[in-house]
């Protein structure tokens, strides 16, 4: 089992917060505005070609937001073109395996949706696994979630971190961290949030409380 050199431990919880469709002058925006305030931003634009993506990390990287926050969701290439944090990989991403021996440098993300995918993720080299849905979420109509037993019983049988996603809220952060989680990933409650920038300082500071430090956000 492999624990990524370095990985935070369970008092700095990692909040991930990860685009949710808008127009990429509005999310290099939102991006810039919230980087103080979490760990890892995510560009999670599936319907846009490489060089697409590509750029919209350029331009983050020109605005100031360091390369060490910037995960790529899917685009492997993208991610190695730009020489910056991560990926996160899905099931129809290329296989976590392979990416980590041609990219052994690259932080490597698994979205997984069952205990067997997860364990079957840090087998193969994941750094750590995203899991979700955990509470009801209006990007999830009509289906359930999937409850915070099943992200107990994942964070108890992994090494390797476990973020949560999904309806989260810095109201229920709380029960995510109790469950064991690591961490938590966050779509529309930030870069849909009226203002995005409080959003994200209430979701750090709700999250630094669920891990048992109290204090403000930066």
């Amino acid at each position: 089992m492999r624990r990524l050199q370095g990985w935070p431990s369970r008092d700095k919880l990692q909040l991930h917060a990860i685009s949710a469709g808008q127009p990429a002058e509005e999310f290099i925006r939102i991006a810039s505005s919230i980087s103080r305030n979490v760990d890892y931003i995510h560009i999670r634009e599936h319907h846009l070609i490489a060089a697409d993506i590509y750029e919209m990390g350029r331009i983050l990287l020109e605005k100031g937001v360091p390369g060490e926050q910037i995960i790529i969701n899917n685009r492997v290439d993208a991610a190695a073109a730009l020489g910056v944090k991560g990926v996160q990989l899905g099931y129809h991403s290329l296989p976590v395996r392979e990416v980590r021996i041609t990219f052994p440098g690259l932080l490597i993300g698994k979205s997984v949706h069952s205990i067997e995918e997860a364990v079957q993720a840090e087998e193969d080299g994941a750094d750590y696994v995203m899991y979700g849905h955990c509470f009801p979420t209006s990007s999830k109509p009509g289906m359930e979630p999937r409850g915070l037993s099943s992200l107990e019983e994942m964070t108890g049988r992994l090494s390797i971190p476990v973020i949560a996603l999904g309806g989260i809220s810095p109201d229920n952060m709380e029960q995510v961290i109790r469950a064991g989680a690591s961490g938590a990933a966050v779509l529309s409650g930030i870069f849909k949030a009226v203002s995005p920038e409080e959003a994200a300082g209430a979701y750090r500071v709700a999250l630094n409380r669920g891990g048992g430090r109290y204090e403000e956000s930066l």
